[in-house]
């Protein structure tokens, strides 16, 4: 099992380098390489030439930690072709500096239009045949999760989507922060992780709240009623998520994928928050 850290809570503030090695301080051997706007960013073209690649590189073996995957997010099931197309292309580069770094894993969201999702649907599978020969080119490996608002949010559809490739590089990850989108609100964590279990491979562990809920005023959206994509990823502890049922389902199964720590909602206290998560992991999934 490879636990990680995504590091988005230094996005904004911290450069690459320090980057990995305040990771490194947290405590971690791996980090999961989320979007960044001076390497790979949400929807573009990676921002990354052979010098930027060559010091990233160095920077992780200075700091003694490693890239567990790299996590781009790009509309490859937009229904809309010239931003797929772009996409795809984006997609290939990011394939290809998966590689350049050394990495053997690159995982990602479904992304699309949850308003069309049949459209949606049939452009993946379009970027996927136009991937799956890159992807084997440079011998990397590709996990998907489906995402809140992306075109297909249910954890349990989401393998059936992965199975249909029959490709035995391609996985699914599952988000205990998308738990109640992965299954309307109701949160059976158990059950998601079961039904996923032949082909999961990385879990992202963070909190939230139940956005489908009926406790009132727990979100404020202006205007009420708002048709609006919302959770939150907290400590475990803080939200409603059931971690019990989550660590107990990922011992039944014996995962030994990639565990991240991938909780946001703390930039200000960081040190706090990973201690309190890195806590519940370790006693959770017995690693400690």
């Amino acid at each position: 099992m490879k636990l990680a850290y995504d590091p988005s809570m230094f996005r904004d503030n911290t450069s690459f380098h320090d980057m990995i090695e305040k990771t490194a301080r947290l405590g971690y051997k791996y980090i999961e390489l989320s979007p960044r706007t001076d390497f790979i960013w949400f929807y573009q073209y990676p921002k990354v030439n052979s010098a930027m690649i060559k010091d990233v590189k160095k920077w992780l073996r200075d700091a003694g930690v490693e890239l567990s995957s790299v996590l781009p997010v790009q509309q490859w099931s937009s229904p809309n072709e010239q931003e797929r197309q772009a996409a795809v292309r984006n997609m290939k580069r990011t394939i290809e500096i998966t590689a350049e770094l050394g990495v053997d894993t690159l995982n990602t969201e479904f992304s699309g239009d949850k308003y069309d999702p049949i459209t949606s649907e049939g452009q993946w599978y379009k970027s996927m045949e136009e991937l799956v020969p890159v992807f084997e080119r440079n011998n990397i490996k590709l996990e998907i999760q489906a995402h809140p608002n992306d075109f297909i949010e249910s954890s349990v559809e989401a393998a059936k989507l992965i199975r249909s490739l029959d490709l035995d590089w391609v996985s699914q990850v599952w988000c205990s922060a998308h738990a109640f989108y992965s299954d309307g609100g109701v949160g059976d964590v158990r059950q998601q992780i079961l039904n996923s279990k032949d082909v999961l491979t990385h879990v992202l562990i963070a909190d939230t709240f139940n956005y489908a809920g009926n406790f009132g005023l727990r979100y404020t959206i202006n205007p009420p009623g708002a048709p609006v994509t919302i959770h939150q990823h907290l400590n475990p502890g803080e939200g409603e998520v059931d971690f019990e049922a989550t660590y107990q389902a990922l011992n039944e199964i014996n995962f030994d994928g990639i565990v991240t720590n991938n909780v946001f909602a703390w930039p200000d206290r960081i040190d706090w928050s990973n201690e309190k998560t890195l806590s519940s992991i370790n006693q959770g999934l017995h690693l400690e």
